[in-house]
């Protein structure tokens, strides 16, 4: 069953929790309010999850209660709970996101750490955060914001960023973000469809010990986004002054912030599904997809996840190394929904060294670390044992994400981190802002495995006929509805997009684009994508993007690009065809890496360059990215006759260049 290595039915379970902990799991508790409310007899997590998935406005009721949401909730909890996409949960409620996450605390709380590299940290208490956001939601105000207006930003995972989403989100605005690093295009291709009022930025950030500044990068980006009538420069670097005075309508944080004193806040107290935050999932054909998703759905889903999956408390610290254009950060903010203490950093995750965020975690009593499979791969490999130098004993979950996490991984983690914590691979995406498999505190951990589906998610792997299947590589898809699916992509009125990314091969299922496979345990293996999306080091991206920059060098006539799996990861492997007369020379191959970096980002730049003779493609004309990856790992191919130069396909098998 699965690959080598994975888990097998006599297997013995890295971690059990101990009883004690189960019987003081947030889990347990639950249950026994479910139970006392319903008059149910559920005894643990499955039939809790069971009962959840035939009982969802039950359910979500039970969550929102939970998470003592502010709002108002009346009517029915959901109208038409069959339909996918249509489902309508808590159609008459009203709340607002930021309110829920700036309910009322002592104001000498400490609401955010932040650490950049080792170059910084600040420390932001709960009345300095909420003095900030109140000044920040007048200044928006003034400049125009109001419901339903775009605030995007381009930041580094600072304080500020959150305090910005947060004002933004009070008046009804909607957020959207993407990390500092990305280039010129990769900025315009996302916030020049969604068409920002207010557009913010930083100076720089500060990489392996570097500053970096994108002055330049933002002085070509702006101008080309007319719908942005303030251009706010937050300070990282220094420079903040003199970047804002070189573009459109720029100004200072401390400029825009100058008029206004601290006051009380104000809410938008908004519909359940009102839009909150867009993300972009890169598809493999044009520009980003905008998808649009709704505070309620969000705040619920998150509540869920990191109380009942996690069971953090009050006053638990939460990290999770991301950056402001992954929905782990998104992920990550709403812990302040929940009373928790958000752990921030930014830069490089091995400078000045590999203990730097260790240092962190051990200093400020981490309750909850969450990074990519990548970065704990990484650690094994170079042979750092946090658990041997640093004092971990507040660690009680580590939660891995990004891509799946190799078995080896896992037993590393016990070995070299912490014997008694509970260690949850997990998975997801941007398309829900959240997860659809993963950790159950009061349950085993095996190597290899996800421990189950999300409560209130209906989960299957099914075979390409659309049965259920089990000990056996398939499609992972949700056949019921749930209420942090997307709202509507941007740009997209009659829902065509929407509809054809998720609900075209299984009508009214969900089909997440991953190959899954449940496990004796009941648990879950995700082999990775089942569609072309690429997934390097955890962050998914579109081909479509490396197209767009790739063929802006003359001797490309045309490329294909594919994640290939190598060293329990997947690396980007762009082919190319040059024209005729053109060699892929070093001085070639570096100029095809710099047109990517810059123009695209640093992670959409390939691992290798390959050039071939001829690229195969459908009837209609279409590259096959799916039947080069097949060939490339030495599987079979599916619908040859389709293609209409089938031959093409030899050029891409057993390649040396792809062997090292």
């Amino acid at each position: 069953m699965g690959e080598a290595g994975f888990a097998t039915t006599g297997q013995a379970p890295l971690w059990t929790p101990s009883p004690e902990r189960v019987a003081h799991s947030q889990i347990t508790a639950f249950i026994a309010r479910v139970n006392a409310r319903h008059g149910t007899a559920l005894a643990d997590y499955r039939a809790l999850h069971a009962w959840s998935i035939a009982h969802p406005a039950a359910f979500w009721e039970e969550v929102w209660d939970l998470g003592e949401v502010i709002g108002t909730r009346s009517g029915p909890s959901l109208v038409d709970g069959e339909a996918m996409p249509g489902a309508q949960f808590f159609p008459e409620a009203r709340l607002n996101y930021a309110e829920n996450l700036l309910r009322p605390r002592d104001p000498a709380t400490v609401a955010m750490i932040f650490r950049g590299e080792d170059k910084v940290e600040r420390q932001i208490r709960f009345g300095e955060l909420t003095d900030l956001v109140s000044r920040l939601q007048q200044a928006l105000r003034a400049a125009g914001v109001g419901v339903g207006d775009r605030v995007a930003a381009t930041m580094p995972n600072l304080p500020e960023t959150i305090a910005v989403m947060l004002a933004a989100s009070s008046l009804g605005a909607v957020f959207s973000s993407c990390s500092p690093d990305f280039g010129e295009r990769g900025i315009l291709d996302r916030f020049g469809q969604i068409e920002p009022k207010v557009y913010v930025a930083c100076d720089g950030y500060w990489y392996n010990g570097k500053p970096v500044s994108i002055a330049e990068k933002l002085r070509a980006a702006v101008p080309q986004m007319p719908s942005v009538t303030t251009t706010l420069i937050v300070p990282y670097l220094g420079q903040a002054e003199e970047v804002a005075k070189s573009l459109p309508n720029g100004v200072t944080l401390e400029t825009f912030l100058a008029p206004y004193v601290p006051a009380p806040l104000t809410f938008e107290r908004l519909p359940f599904n009102h839009p909150l935050f867009i993300l972009f999932s890169s598809g493999t054909t044009g520009a980003p997809k905008c998808i649009v998703h709704g505070a309620g759905g969000t705040l619920l889903q998150h509540i869920k996840e990191h109380r009942l999956h996690c069971d953090l408390a009050p006053g638990d610290r939460l990290f999770y190394f991301t950056t402001c254009g992954w929905m782990m950060w998104n992920w990550l903010v709403t812990g302040l929904a929940s009373h928790l203490t958000l752990c921030l950093y930014d830069g490089s995750p091995f400078a000045p060294n590999a203990s730097v965020l260790w240092d962190y975690a051990a200093q400020e009593r981490f309750a909850l670390f969450g990074t990519s499979a990548k970065y704990i791969d990484q650690l094994r490999k170079e042979g750092v044992r946090p658990g041997a130098t640093h004092d971990l004993s507040a660690l009680k979950a580590m939660t891995s994400t990004g891509s799946p996490l190799a078995p080896e991984s896992f037993g590393f983690v016990y070995e070299a981190i912490k014997p008694d914590l509970h260690l949850a691979s997990i998975s997801g995406g941007t398309d829900i802002v959240s997860c659809f498999v993963l950790g159950d505190p009061t349950a085993p951990v095996y190597k290899g495995e996800i421990q189950a589906a999300g409560l209130g998610m209906a989960i299957e792997v099914w075979s390409d006929e659309g049965v259920p299947v089990t000990g056996e590589r398939g499609e992972l898809v949700c056949t019921k509805p749930f209420p942090c699916m997307p709202v509507m992509f941007w740009n997209d009125p009659e829902g065509t997009k929407y509809h054809a990314a998720y609900f075209e091969r299984f009508p009214n299922v969900w089909c997440h684009g991953d190959f899954a496979e449940w496990t004796a345990h009941g648990g879950l293996i995700i082999h990775g994508r089942s569609d072309a999306t690429l997934n390097p080091q955890g962050v998914r991206i579109g081909t479509a993007e490396i197209y767009a920059q790739a063929e802006q060098i003359p001797e490309i006539v045309e490329a294909i690009a594919i994640g290939q799996e190598w060293d329990n990861d997947v690396r980007v492997v762009l082919f190319v065809r040059l024209r005729e007369g053109a060699a892929l020379d070093a001085e070639l191959d570096k100029r095809i890496r710099t047109q990517i970096r810059l123009g695209a980002s640093p992670r959409h730049v390939p691992a290798r360059i390959v050039a071939v003779a001829d690229i195969p493609r459908t009837r209609s004309g279409k590259i096959t990215e799916l039947a080069v990856r097949d060939v490339v790992h030495g599987r079979p191919v599916k619908n040859t006759e389709a293609l209409a130069n089938p031959d093409a396909l030899e050029f891409f098998r057993n390649r040396p260049e792809l062997a090292e």
